[in-house]
């Protein structure tokens, strides 16, 4: 798959039910991020977990913004 800067660097504004998947998604990582701060001990580990969340969100994000919404 080449890589394609112009598609990647563009700005996607959200259609149809984008935000609602974007608000889905972040509800849901904040669901885990508060079952990770409950039962983590504060270390490195805890915050590592919290920042890898917080970029799984952000890539989650970026799928559905430059590629759309799953169908089905």
């Amino acid at each position: 798959m080449p890589y394609d800067v112009d598609h990647i660097f563009k700005y996607h504004p959200p259609t149809g039910n984008q935000p609602q998947a974007y608000e889905q998604i972040r509800e849901t990582a904040k669901v885990v991020a508060e079952c990770i701060l409950g039962l983590c001990p504060e270390s490195r580990e805890r915050s590592l977990a919290l920042t890898k969340l917080e970029e799984s969100v952000m890539w989650a994000n970026a799928s559905i913004a430059r590629n759309g919404l799953r169908e089905g």
